[in-house]
């Protein structure tokens, strides 16, 4: 699992290349009942245009996801400066996700729902991640965060995606070192992602 601050156990979240370990029994309820709201709805498949009948048979495209040595001390480093940085870490974990939903990375979307409910955040906030924007949950420092995010996820969308607004908007709550924290974040996210959704690494995969 993820851990923040001097003193704590190391961030020990490494997704398609670190290990995770999310045991607790709360996590795997806050997994469980994220899962059925977000694909059901009236008892039909949420997402009803999507093929969800390989799902069952979906297997990873390599056979060793089992991380180099070398690898994952480097991405250890990573994320013991994000960790590091002074952001809370609900924000990380939600800006974590945040980047992995819009990659589409189920493996990463998976294990960081599960992440993030140990760092405390509440099921009906991770459900209605996706449509933070009009949602009374987040604060403004949270929004920040998450526009910032979504911004330095989406660069293909348009030149200059992370425009002057978005970013001014971060700098009013996070000082240079958590906005380093928070870039870190998200481009150590879209590394994951990319990584997961290339080898094609099913969700509720752990590297334990």
């Amino acid at each position: 699992t993820l851990a923040a601050g001097a003193g704590q156990a190391q961030p020990r979240l490494l997704h398609g290349v670190v290990r995770i370990g999310v045991r607790a029994k709360c996590a795997q309820r806050n997994r469980t009942e994220i899962r059925a709201m977000v694909l059901k709805r009236g008892g039909e498949p949420f997402f009803s245009g999507h093929d969800m009948s390989r799902g069952s048979d979906m297997t990873a495209r390599i056979k060793n996801t089992t991380p180099q040595p070398d690898v994952m001390t480097g991405v250890q480093h990573l994320f013991n400066a994000v960790y590091a940085g002074g952001v809370p870490r609900q924000t990380l974990e939600l800006v974590h996700l945040r980047a992995s939903q819009i990659n589409g990375c189920s493996a990463c979307v998976d294990a960081g729902a599960a992440t993030a409910a140990t760092a405390g955040l509440s099921s009906e906030k991770l459900l209605t991640l996706a449509a933070w924007y009009e949602n009374p949950l987040f604060d403004d420092a949270e929004r920040a965060a998450l526009a910032l995010a979504e911004a330095a996820t989406r660069l293909a969308d348009r030149p200059g995606a992370v425009t002057d607004e978005i970013w001014a908007e971060a700098a009013r709550h996070y000082d240079e070192r958590q906005l380093g924290s928070l870039v870190l974040m998200v481009a150590i996210t879209n590394f994951f992602n990319r990584l997961n959704t290339t080898f094609r690494v099913p969700a509720g995969t752990r590297w334990d």
